[in-house]
């Protein structure tokens, strides 16, 4: 980006206690805007937005987004300049477990929130964020591209197709006027890993949980392959999907994808790699399976590089590295807030100074 929009704008940001969601508000934050976060609870302990005191530094509400009457009260009071919606169900195993919870909040949450935003009279850019689990997966090579079919299989997968075709069915139906003044694109992307992630039965908060305690952490599925990407990457390409959609309005209703530039890799290699930083860990795998994973899913980023000049930067390396260092310098100061988030600003500061 070479102009700072963000500051002294206001940001509406749904989902900011979550792991995606608090790395966005502690970079929006550092950008100068004024930062308005919606969640209705903290979904995990620890959590990266308590743990760097962001609960002291933001403005923040509680709020579940079936309240209709409530959410529309907020973002009338509130008048936001950017929304990143970012609240969802987003585990697969838990789609499984509690799929009407999983269409609840990724579905109606979403709908929800565009009828809270149907009347808005001023300028609003609005970044609604689905996944890559959205795409009929072929368990083909190449990656999707924005254009292929939809078709999630899994609860998750699902409640996120569907989302996809109601926002294009609230776009054409409500925000396509000479007067409106709400511009929506969709941001697209994979599971993402970093510092602060302690959800459940995700690799790396796994690991760096049994870890941390110095114990052995039990692998599922040790050759199964994934497109690792640093949470930075996939939080920058919304930032510059943004920017470039407050100045040019052709990109409303359009998709974007944000993939990393990395090969997939294997779960035994990812773990051999953090084992070459830290040397101390520990796994051991078991073949237990209770529910279907895509085995394949690549996602072709070519119209975020061509149209938003965005790339991704971080080699798995670089990746593994900074999610290693930020466990690391909190298992050092657990209790120091403030020290905690200088890490993770380092960190957004080291990122957005690569070239």
């Amino acid at each position: 980006m070479k102009k700072n929009i963000f500051k002294n704008k206001k940001v509406l940001i749904t989902g900011h206690t979550g792991f995606k969601g608090s790395w966005l508000s502690i970079w929006m934050h550092s950008l100068g805007a004024n930062v308005l976060g919606i969640s209705k609870n903290i979904p995990t302990y620890p959590s990266h937005y308590q743990l760097t005191g962001l609960d002291n530094i933001i403005k923040s509400k509680q709020l579940d987004l079936k309240d209709k009457k409530k959410l529309k009260k907020i973002i009338e009071d509130f008048r936001p300049d950017f929304i990143f919606h970012l609240a969802a169900q987003a585990l697969v195993k838990n789609s499984y477990i509690n799929p009407i919870n999983t269409w609840e909040s990724n579905l109606n949450g979403t709908i929800h929130l565009l009828e809270s935003i149907k009347y808005i009279k001023k300028k609003t850019v609005v970044i609604l964020i689905t996944s890559d689990k959205v795409y009929k997966n072929l368990e083909i090579k190449r990656g999707y591209s924005e254009n292929d079919l939809l078709g999630g299989i899994d609860p998750y997968g699902a409640s996120k197709s569907a989302t996809e075709i109601a926002i294009k069915s609230y776009i054409k139906s409500y925000f396509t006027n000479r007067r409106n003044k709400v511009f929506i694109a969709v941001a697209r992307a994979g599971n993402v890993i970093g510092g602060g992630d302690w959800s459940e039965n995700r690799l790396v908060p796994d690991c760096m949980k049994a870890w941390l305690r110095n114990k052995e952490v039990l692998i599922r599925n040790s050759n199964a392959t994934r497109p690792w990407q640093h949470v930075l990457e996939v939080l920058s390409g919304y930032i510059s999907l943004a920017h470039k959609l407050n100045f040019n309005h052709k990109l409303h209703g359009q998709a974007f994808n944000f993939g990393p530039k990395n090969k997939n890799y294997k779960v035994i290699e990812i773990l051999k790699k953090i084992k070459k930083i830290w040397p101390l860990v520990k796994w051991k795998n078991y073949s237990e399976k209770k529910f279907f994973e895509n085995k394949l899913l690549n996602l072709n980023s070519k119209k975020s590089f061509i149209i938003l000049k965005w790339r991704s930067k971080l080699s798995i390396n670089d990746t593994i590295k900074m999610t290693v260092d930020w466990y690391k310098n909190y298992s050092i100061n657990k209790k120091n807030k403030k020290l905690i988030l200088k890490q993770s600003l380092n960190q957004i500061n080291f990122y957005t100074n690569l070239k």
